[in-house]
This record gives C-alpha cells, structure tokens and sequence, in this order.
C-alpha cells in the first residue's frame, strides 16, 4: 500500500539537545531504520517531517546577523526543507543499503491570505526559554511568545494547507518507484496572486495538517503521524491516564487535546480518515505495527473495536 509517514520533530531533535548536526543525524538514523520497516515490508513510502527548531535556529542566526536583512520565514522553510531532507535522505539510503532511489522534493504548499491565523499567531518555532528570557525576545526583536510546557517560545502564524501545486512532480516521483521526502515542516507556504502566479508568506504550516492533504490528495492508503508517545490517552499525564486504540473521526474529534502536541495529529488523522483511509498515531519504532493495527490509536470509520 502507499504510506505516508509523518515523523515529527522528536525524530530529529528531543527536547533539551543541542541543535547540531550530530545530534540531528544521530536521531535520524534511528528514524531512517522504522522507516526502512515499512519499505522492506513491501510498501510504498512517502516522509514528511517537522522543522520547528531548525526554522527558528536560521531566523535567530538571521537576526544576530543583520536583523533588517533577515530572510522571511518561507525562504527558512525552504532552507529546512532542504536541510532535513539530506539528512533523512541519505540515512534511509544506507538503511535500505540503495536499493531504492531516494529523493526529497521541496514542496510549495497554497494557503489562503485571508486566513484568521494570521492574526493569531501559534505555531511554536526555535528552542525553547525562561519566560524571561521569552519576554525579553518579545522587546527586542518583536515576536509574539506562548507557553510551551514550563517554558516558553516564540510562535508564528499556521495557515491551513489548501492546496499542494507540486502534486504532478510527487507523482512522477511515485510513478518511477522513488521513496519521497517531501511537505518538510507542512511545505514552503505560498499564497496565489491574482495573475495566478505564487508568492511566499510569512508563516509555517503545521506539519500534520499538510501531511494528511498530501495523503489524501495522493491516494494514499494509510497515514502514519509518528511521535514519541505509543498512543493517543485519555487523561494523559495523570494515574488515570488510559491508551485509546481506536477511534471514529467523530469520536477524535470530541477529544480535547493540547493545542500545541496532540491535537494537530488528531485533527489530522480525523480529516484524512474521513477523506481517505486510515491514519494511525503513534511513537516512530512501532511504525510497521501501527499498520498492522497492533500499535498505536487506530482512526478509522469504522466503529469497530472503537473505544
């Protein structure tokens, strides 16, 4: 079947490490052999991934340099894309000892100019800080901040993904039997011009919602979102904290789920399983048994063995 898996920002950085290359290729080279799982089992493959700590390190390396020439956020998108890619790219070709053609594809993604987000900023970017040192950011260079756990971040506007104009390349891609990367950190955003032609934006999409758009819009069969929790849970963080195994688009939905971790992976599995097929959540070495339906939370129409 064709696979989109999305692996999210764990996989290549976990939360307190240092953002350096050796740290994000050590991590992806973990990721690189779930994700090799799903090709030898015979799958067709697609990879997204996030891109939140490498987007907001180049806009304060941008703006420690020369803050009135700092690139806009769609050129840093880019610039992750790229970045990312490679590393995912090469690990996954030493993983499947290049029997397979890899290859990543920077990706514009179309969002609406009128979209609410924009006036309410609340994608996290960059590390995280003290609420101090948080506000102190605020002052100096202008950026809006939100808590983050105990801490805090800068946040940016998410605009919802409408449409993937790179589609028709994705697709030669697939045809000619290459394992794509590709919507790296939900896709370079883009807005359409009257004159039809595209234009960057100051944004950045969220990773899950435009990983289940490209699923859906491909045709693929599954959609995994892969995190560094085995399931979704009801109470989570508490003693009565319990794992879901299946769940219905509608049940998904009545879930409340943090903004800023689970609930865009919710959101995005219940869109793409009332779309298209089924998605599963779930933490990246169970990515092969996540399609099998013996790991993570299953969303699905079916109410079967729906909890």
């Amino acid at each position: 079947m064709l696979v989109v898996a999305a692996i999210g920002g764990n996989a290549l950085l976990q939360r307190g490490q240092s953002l350096t290359a050796e740290a994000q290729r050590a991590n992806v080279k973990i990721a690189a052999q779930a994700l090799a799982e799903i090709v030898r089992a015979g799958h067709r493959l697609i990879v997204t991934h996030g891109n939140g700590p490498q987007v907001g390190m180049l806009a304060l390396q941008g703006a420690a340099y020369k803050p009135d020439e700092a690139y806009p956020l769609d050129v840093l998108g880019a610039e992750t894309e790229g970045m990312i890619g490679y590393l995912i790219e090469q690990e996954l070709e030493n993983a499947l000892g290049h029997d397979h053609a890899v290859a990543t594809l920077l990706t514009q993604v179309i969002v609406d100019a009128s979209d609410p987000a924009f006036a309410k900023p609340t994608k996290f970017v960059g590390p995280v800080y003290s609420k101090s040192d948080a506000e102190a950011r605020v002052k100096s260079n202008g950026w809006t901040i939100a808590q983050d756990g105990e801490m805090w971040r800068r946040v940016v506007p998410s605009p919802k993904p409408v449409e993937i104009p790179d589609m028709r390349v994705l697709r030669l891609l697939l045809d000619q039997g290459v394992i794509v990367i590709c919507a790296g950190g939900g896709g370079i955003p883009v807005m359409r011009r009257a004159d039809d032609s595209l234009i960057g934006v100051e944004a950045v999409i969220d990773k899950d919602a435009a990983s289940a758009l490209l699923a859906a819009d491909i045709g693929a069969e599954a959609l995994l979102l892969l995190t560094d929790v085995d399931a979704v849970y009801s109470d989570f963080g508490t003693q009565d904290a319990a794992a879901i195994r299946h769940l219905t688009p509608d049940q998904g939905r009545a879930l409340d789920m943090p903004k800023g971790s689970m609930g865009p992976k919710l959101t995005a599995a219940c869109d793409f399983a009332d779309r298209a097929g089924r998605a599963a959540i779930g933490q990246l070495s169970d990515a092969l048994a996540m399609l099998d339906g013996t790991a993570g939370t299953r969303v699905a129409k079916s109410e079967t063995g729906a909890t």
